[in-house]
């Protein structure tokens, strides 16, 4: 064989049988092949297992989703490129034209802005309440054939607790579909309800250095079916590196959580305490309105604090520019810690009545804790009090 010719098909090396990697190798392909044309067929018709093509399917894709489906406690689990796209192919998997979706004005920017930007266009309608309202969601659901109730918890950014029983069991009377943002409360919470698909950004604590982004739908195999039709269909295909580089995340992945989460509890006292603070929302916070409801159904608190400063959105702007530790920076779930100030997550979409129930005021800033040591974190913040405040 020539050396042009060499070099498109060398010789494959693969270690000996019962040889095997301690890390498994990435298979960064987009094509496979197999032994004939009939073997071939059987794989593009599905009645053997094999892959062909890595928009369908990629060996180092499937090891991360059959671990995130487990880790969340369901049956499997379809991983994309990103949270957003993870939460698009699932409402187009799930959705027709004339459904009816219940949604909540503390949800995630985006998710809001799909339903009423794009979904609306093709005919799917939806109704925003608070998640907080019980009343207001019994009333919809009676009054409404509703095909999804869509819902997070804790909410982004002033983490609400959801009450998941009472949501899932009226969406149940009523014949809804049920899909919880599990990003915040991580892989490891509300399994043991009645949810019929959870939907992470793996971005955030999964990856949790910050370098690589992908998303996950995970839940029963009927609705990951539809959900894994629907991402082969538009392509949002996760790259076999990025699948490779969260599950190295996901080894340290309850090590970060524990760390970040112990700290997250220690700097919400801090805050909790200091006259410069209006509120203080994180619930492992016994004075957190939602401190009981998480305490029941979260496997820890979350890395998250959410803070009303004292004074002018100016001043508040102010101590988010005194950080040094801080960046100011969209995302969260990272190794370094990361504040979002109020100037950056104003929910302009919504009505001066719906901003009120929302909780985002104009000094509400959104802490993500790192893994730094907390007292440096601690240090920080008080040198961005002395900033904004002069205390």
């Amino acid at each position: 064989m020539k050396p042009r010719t060499r070099v498109n098909h060398p010789t494959v090396e693969a270690p000996a049988a019962g040889n095997t990697p301690l890390v498994a190798p990435i298979y960064q392909s987009v094509k496979f092949e197999l032994a004939d044309l009939a073997e071939t067929e059987r794989v593009w018709a599905g009645s053997r297992d094999g892959y062909h093509y890595s928009r369908v399917g990629n060996p180092t894709v499937r090891t991360l989703e059959r671990l995130l489906g487990e880790l969340q406690g369901r049956d499997d689990c379809v991983a994309v490129g990103s949270g957003l796209a993870a939460v698009s192919v699932a409402m187009l998997a799930l959705l027709s034209q004339g459904d009816h979706v219940l949604g909540f004005v503390e949800t995630y920017g985006p998710t809001r802005g799909l339903l009423a930007r794009t979904l609306a266009r093709f005919g799917v309608r939806h109704t925003l309440l608070s998640i907080e309202d019980h009343a207001g969601i019994e009333r919809v659901l009676s009054a409404t054939p509703t095909r999804l109730v869509w819902f997070e918890s804790p909410t982004n950014p002033v983490l609400k607790i959801a009450d998941i029983p009472f949501i899932t069991a009226a969406a149940r009377r009523h014949g809804a579909l049920t899909v919880l943002d599990n990003t915040f409360a991580g892989l490891e919470s509300h399994g043991q309800y009645d949810i019929d698909l959870f939907v992470h950004s793996l971005t955030k604590y999964a990856a949790g250095h910050g370098d690589v982004m992908g998303g996950a739908v995970i839940g029963g195999k009927a609705l990951t079916g539809r959900v894994r039709s629907q991402a082969i269909s538009l392509g949002p295909t996760l790259d076999p590196n990025a699948a490779f580089l969260i599950q190295r995340g996901l080894k340290t992945y309850h090590l970060r959580r524990a760390a970040q989460c112990e700290s997250a509890a220690r700097i919400a006292a801090y805050l909790a305490a200091h006259p410069q603070v209006a509120c203080v929302r994180y619930p492992g916070l016994a004075s957190d309105p939602g401190h009981t409801l998480a305490s029941a159904q979260m496997s820890d608190f979350g890395a998250i604090v959410s803070v009303d400063l004292r004074g002018t959105a100016q001043q508040s702007r102010t101590f988010a520019d005194a950080l040094e530790l801080y960046a100011i920076a969209a995302s969260l779930g990272s190794t370094e810690s990361l504040i979002v100030p109020p100037q950056l997550q104003q929910p302009r979409d919504l009505s001066q009545e719906q901003q009120a129930v929302c909780g985002i005021g104009p000094t509400t800033a959104r802490l993500s804790i790192g893994v730094e040591d907390p007292d440096d974190l601690i240090a920080d913040l008080e040198a961005g009090f002395a900033a904004a405040f002069g205390t």
